[in-house]
Formats: C-alpha cells, sequence, structure tokens
C-alpha cells in the first residue's frame, strides 16, 4: 500500500506523466508543498509517491531493513500504473533510486535535484564524520539516524541555505522521519551504472547545499550521463522546498519542452 499524491492530467503539449521521488527522511508531501500545483496547472500530470515506510506506505518489513531494491520496486510498482512510462524525477537519495531504477527502463527523460552521485554516499558519509563525529559514530552503532538530522539547526545545516526563513526549516524538522539503515548501506555498494542508462537527463545541483552533495559531486554525476550540469546560487540541498523553488520548477518545464515531455 503504497501513498501516492497525483494532480493534474496529461496534454498534447506534456503526453509524459511526471513521476517524482523523494529522497531519504522525507515522504510524498515534500513535492506537493509546490511541485506538483506547479507542473499540474502547466498541463502535466505529476505524481509522487511516499517509499514504503514513508509517509502514508505501509511496509511488510521492518524500516531498518529497507534496501534500495526495495525502493525501486516501490517506483517501479506506481509507474506500471500510469499509461505510458513517465519521466522520472528524484531528490537526493531519490536521485539515487532512479539512477538505478533506469538502469534497464525505457522512459522518456530522467532528472536528478542534488542528487547522490553514482559513486554512492561515501564522500557525503565522510562529511557527516568530520562535521559531527559523536552523531555518526552513535547512528552507525544503533541504525538509527533521525535524531541527528532533524532537529531545526541541524535541518538548516542539511537541507537549506542560511537564507531559508525559520518557519520553512520549521515545518520541515516537524514532517521528517526514521531512516533505513540498510539504504544507507546500500548507498556504499549497490552503485549505480551510467552506461546502462538510455533516457537523456537533467542534472541539477544546489549552490548553497552545506553538507549532503558538492558541486564537484554534481559535475561528476553529470559527466557520468554525458551532460552538463545546471546550478542554482542561493538555494540548499531541499531544492524543492526553499524559496528560490520556482526557478528550479522552471528550468526543469523548459527542458522537458525541449525533450517534447
Amino acid at each position: 500500500m503504497l501513498e501516492v499524491i497525483d494532480k493534474g492530467r496529461t496534454s498534447a503539449t506534456h503526453p509524459a506523466p511526471l513521476l517524482f521521488v523523494h529522497g531519504a527522511w522525507h515522504a510524498a508531501w515534500c513535492w506537493d508543498e509546490h511541485f506538483l500545483n506547479f507542473f499540474a496547472d502547466r498541463g502535466y500530470r505529476a505524481v509522487a509517491l511516499s517509499l514504503r515506510g514513508h509517509g502514508g506506505s505501509s511496509s511488510a518489513k521492518p524500516l531498518r531493513s529497507l534496501s534500495i531494491a526495495d525502493y525501486v520496486d516501490d517506483v517501479a510498482e506506481v509507474a506500471s500504473t500510469l499509461p505510458v512510462p513517465p519521466v522520472v524525477i528524484g531528490h537526493s537519495m531519490g536521485g539515487f533510486i532512479v539512477q538505478k531504477y533506469l538502469e534497464d527502463r525505457d522512459v522518456p527523460a530522467g532528472v536528478l535535484m542534488a542528487s547522490a552521485p553514482p559513486q554512492g554516499y561515501l564522500l557525503s558519509g565522510i562529511r557527516w564524520l568530520r562535521r559531527h563525529p559523536w552523531h555518526f559514530t552513535k547512528l552507525s552503532v544503533t541504525g538509527r539516524s533521525l535524531s541527528y538530522v532533524n532537529p531545526p539547526d541541524l535541518v538548516r545545516e542539511r537541507f537549506f541555505s542560511a537564507r531559508t526563513p525559520d518557519a520553512i526549516v520549521a515545518a520541515c524538522a516537524a514532517r521528517l522521519q526514521e531512516e533505513s539503515a540498510r539504504s544507507g548501506r546500500d548507498g556504499l555498494t549497490a552503485l549505480p551504472r551510467p552506461r546502462r542508462v538510455r533516457a537523456p537527463m537533467l542534472v541539477l545541483g544546489a549552490l548553497d547545499d552545506g553538507m549532503a552533495v558538492t558541486p564537484a559531486e554534481v559535475r561528476a554525476t553529470a559527466r557520468a550521463y554525458r551532460t552538463e550540469p545546471e546550478f542554482f546560487p542561493d538555494i540548499g540541498h531541499n531544492m524543492m522546498l526553499e524559496p528560490g523553488w520556482e526557478t528550479v520548477a522552471q528550468h526543469i518545464d523548459s527542458w522537458l519542452g525541449t525533450h517534447s515531455c
């Protein structure tokens, strides 16, 4: 039972649905704040799922044991309910999942927003260890990470720029939830294989991404998919929730138009 938020409808201008995949600790709500209505108003069918164990989605397995492969299966399940293959749009861990999903599936296009790179989570983990060694040690032992992510000061550090209003940071902090320890380990070993991906790819980065994904990692992702990245100044990791979200959405809309999506 996967939670799905479904808005708008396809049109002659935009025949492919958009399927949005959230990142770690989030759920479909992060797309429903702004992006789903933005794209629905422009003639798209915009669909966001909550991965199993997140938001309103149930799971037969304990959350801590859910794998990246489980999450890829969730994307495939929702995509299979759509009349035609969707454009898949992933943020952060969701971008990693999208890369894995596209290894053996043909879709009109893929969009990676502040995505974990094909090289995996190692460098991100090292940054976390260096900045918060005690937090990293405890979460490595317990497999539980939420308490080291959701205090508002840490939410700002990881997900938002210094300019983001406190109310936006606090609202996000209140909705974050525990993430699977297994998926974190998979981010070190179950790496995407970009050469198997045939879809055109749009790779986006946030220049105020304080901790999760560096510009160098965004560039490496773009190289892997034989394209050039686009960067957005004054925007933090949560590109869909920052005050500058509309600039990001407009860029995606324009790019999809050039690919007849």
